[in-house]
């Protein structure tokens, strides 16, 4: 497999992180996650983070662990199905620019723009022409996006083969995460080196000093999930908010009401 120099950078952990630990740290920059939202809403700031990496690398394991405690009238996920007809007829970018931030929005992409130099590529869906067309194209949509005051982070997720293994056989056996395991999924595990070279010259053509890629190694879950937030973090000069302290009012009186004597449906309490 060929690794970039940010994976060979960061070794393995020896002590996993244990699922209390996590939880601390995952509890303290869901806070400052809190504090970005009000940032962003009222600054009007704009932010688009794009994930991509392997079939079982944690993107959405990281997106969900990113948004659990926010709004999502704010943070707002984006995951596009396979283009339509009249979509595969567009100029390529198209269907991704609705979807990036107006003022006040942090849109996150679970998969982007990128399928081209990945997934389309590998599974023949589109011509090599197709393939270079992207590249010299999307350093100059993305210095546009910049340009319009997007914040734009680039993250890719780097699983070794044997970690990807291991998720993607558990998905099989797993019920909750059946849904997650695809053809698409089973046809890409096989052309692993395919993959590889895709991603090599995918970051090559695309790391650029104002849309730059960002490579975490996301063989631990946990790790990868609290590293990857702190790191955004990081990189977003938001201040916390100036908030008015805020107490419950009194509740009103009864004055008379009383509960209907109704035959309610009620759910059974069978926990």
């Amino acid at each position: 497999m060929a690794r970039t120099k940010s994976e060979n950078a960061q070794p393995e952990q020896d002590k996993s992180l244990s699922y209390k630990e996590y939880r601390k740290a995952l509890f303290d920059l869901h806070v400052e996650l809190v504090k970005l939202q009000e940032w962003v809403v009222q600054t009007g700031s704009k932010i688009c983070i794009v994930f991509e990496g392997r079939d079982g690398a944690g993107k959405g394991g990281t997106i969900k662990a990113m948004t659990e405690r926010v709004s999502p009238r704010v943070f707002r996920v984006v995951a596009l199905p396979a283009p339509s007809e009249r979509e595969k007829s567009q100029m390529y970018m198209q269907r991704y620019v609705p979807h990036l931030p107006a003022a006040g929005e942090i849109v996150i992409f679970d998969r982007s723009w990128y399928n081209r130099a990945g997934v389309e590529r590998v599974m023949g869906f589109c011509s090599e022409q197709d393939v270079q067309t992207f590249f010299r194209a999307v350093p100059l949509v993305e210095r546009a996006i910049v340009e319009s005051g997007v914040i734009l982070l680039k993250y890719w997720l780097e699983v070794s083969p044997e970690e990807q293994t291991r998720r993607l056989e558990s998905r099989i056996h797993d019920g909750r995460k059946l849904w997650k395991l695809t053809d698409m999924d089973l046809k890409s595990y096989s052309r692993w080196y395919d993959y590889s070279r895709a991603r090599d010259e995918m970051l090559a053509a695309s790391d650029t000093d104002y849309a730059s890629w960002y490579i975490a190694n996301s063989n631990d879950k946990r790790r990868a999930r609290l590293n990857i937030i702190s790191d955004m973090l990081q990189r977003i000069p938001y201040k916390q908010p100036a908030r008015k302290k805020v107490s419950l009012p009194k509740r009103q009186k009864a004055d008379g009401y009383k509960e209907p004597d109704y035959p309610f449906k009620y759910v059974a309490e069978r926990y």
